[in-house]
């Protein structure tokens, strides 16, 4: 199976310019949301997750993917939002500092490549907490894409139950 890391190595492969980025699209609670193609690992359909005693509320358990324990972060708690009713949510796969993470959103969408002119400062009146965990976004024909930095997203320091 290719994976989404497998697939993006070589831009040229894939037609992008220099002035092109790529991002696979998620979505949470309706709202657009873009990870770097380059972050992704792999895609997941519903896993089961065994549950971890004493992890902040974020982590949704854990799951083992061809031999490796994978972290499962509930995106729609670290963005604040409710909890969904969906069961049957997807996950991407990052890897960040040689660990892996499963991020778990209500449906993945389709890569899209985008201008990098088209790239903009997170604006002051998105919420404090996703301009947080965001590195910008995108304006797409109606739909804002708030692109979210798997870095911030994953960093736990600040968390009250870290």
């Amino acid at each position: 199976m290719m994976t989404a890391k497998d697939s993006s190595k070589n831009s040229d492969e894939l037609n992008l310019t220099n002035n092109q980025k790529q991002f696979v699209t998620i979505f949470i609670a309706g709202q657009m949301f873009g990870v770097p193609v380059l972050d992704i690992q792999d895609v997941l359909g519903p896993q089961k997750l065994t549950w971890v005693p004493l992890a902040p509320s974020e982590v949704a358990g854990v799951l083992n993917l061809r031999g490796r324990i994978v972290t499962a972060i509930d995106i729609r708690k670290r963005l604040g939002l409710s909890p969904s009713d969906v069961r049957d949510s997807m996950s991407v796969v990052v890897d960040h500092q040689n660990e892996l993470y499963s991020l778990i959103v209500d449906s993945v969408g389709e890569v899209l490549n985008l201008e990098a002119n088209t790239y903009e400062r997170s604006p002051a009146t998105l919420d404090a907490l996703w301009k947080e965990l965001s590195s910008g976004i995108y304006c797409l024909d109606e739909k804002l894409m708030v692109v979210l930095d798997v870095s911030k997203l994953l960093d736990f320091t600040d968390s009250e139950a870290a």
